[in-house]
Parts: C-alpha cells; sequence; structure tokens
C-alpha cells in the first residue's frame, strides 16, 4: 500500500485555520428555528460553500473535515453554540455528514467543468447549488427520515423552504467568492 503523505505549506494551513474561522464565526449567527423540523436555518453552509469555490477541492475538503472534526470533539462551533458528538449524530447529522463531501464535490466540479454556451457565473452557480444545496438537502432528508422514524419523501417535504433559503445563500456565496478572485484575495482552485 502507497501512503500518501499530507503536507500542506504556512500559507495553505493559514488559509485552512483562516476559512475554518470564517464557519466558526457564520455559527456565532443564531439559527433560525422551524416548527415542524429539529433543523434550523444556518449561514454556516454558506462557509462551507465558499471553502469548496475558493479553496479547491483538496483545500476546502480538509478545511471542512478540520471543522467538523473540532465539533466532534465538543466546540460549541455549529450555529446557536452546539456540538459534540451528540450534534451531529441527532437530526443535523445528514447535513454535516454532506458537508464533508461539498467542497471536494464543488472543487472538483468547478476544476473540470466546461461551460458549454453559458457563461461562467452561471455554470459555477448551477455547480454550487448541485452540490451545495441539493446534494446537502437530499442527504440531510435521508439521515432526517431514519431519526425522525418518517419516510423519506416527508422529509425531503419539510427540506423545501431550505432550498430556498440555500439558492439565495449558494447565490451570495458565488458572488463573494467570485469578487474575491477578482482581487486575487486567494484561490487554491488546483
Amino acid at each position: 500500500m502507497i501512503r500518501e503523505k499530507i503536507s500542506l505549506s504556512i500559507h495553505e494551513m493559514t488559509v485552512v485555520a483562516m476559512m475554518v474561522a470564517i464557519i466558526a464565526i457564520l455559527g456565532a449567527v443564531p439559527g433560525i428555528p422551524l416548527e415542524f423540523i429539529p433543523v434550523p436555518i444556518v449561514l454556516q453552509n454558506m462557509g462551507i460553500i465558499i471553502a469548496g469555490e475558493l479553496l479547491g477541492p483538496r483545500l476546502g475538503t480538509i478545511t471542512v473535515w478540520l471543522f467538523v472534526f473540532l465539533v466532534v470533539l465538543g466546540l460549541p462551533l455549529l450555529s446557536g453554540g452546539r456540538g459534540g458528538i451528540m450534534t451531529v449524530l441527532g437530526p443535523t447529522g445528514g447535513y454535516i455528514f454532506a458537508w464533508l463531501f461539498v467542497p471536494l464535490l464543488i472543487g472538483l466540479s468547478l476544476k473540470f467543468s466546461c461551460f458549454y454556451g453559458m457563461t461562467q457565473e452561471i455554470t459555477e452557480f448551477l455547480i454550487v447549488w448541485l452540490w451545495g444545496v441539493i446534494f446537502v438537502e437530499g442527504v440531510g432528508a435521508i439521515w432526517l427520515a431514519n431519526q425522525l422514524y418518517t419516510t423519506f419523501i416527508s422529509a425531503l417535504a419539510s427540506n423545501i423552504l431550505f432550498v430556498f433559503g440555500d439558492t439565495i445563500k449558494a447565490l451570495i456565496a458565488v458572488s463573494i467568492t467570485r469578487r474575491l478572485r477578482h482581487i486575487k484575495v486567494v484561490s487554491f482552485r488546483r
């Protein structure tokens, strides 16, 4: 078996740490609780999307895995000051589990995307929307159905409200990322 060593430069470690901090700061914004589902509306998924878009598949994935690892250890980094293994295993667990793959999927899709007559902005938004919204809501609904002992369709239907808000967050994330790339703040989309 060949073991590949993951090595990060000081600059890459700093960027990862800063992105983890940004995702944590987005968790300081209180979530909006909903009556019909035990999962709040939060801003942190926008940070997860930006990590994949701005840092690319490698650093974005490392960032989100580190963030989730810190949450599992018990740091109260999720919206509402939540953290710990039971939070990850609770009703929100499916969404958090999906987060682990979002930067990889967004980063690789952006890296290998062809624009087929669409503008770069539209293609980037569609990629972000597919993985950052639809994929997360789908995985979250599967987990939620299991947690609440209900059908997948029922859990998916309760996620409809999230799709509208998450679509707006995806638009904002694409806009922020494109602006940061334009002013050359940072971009690791390799």
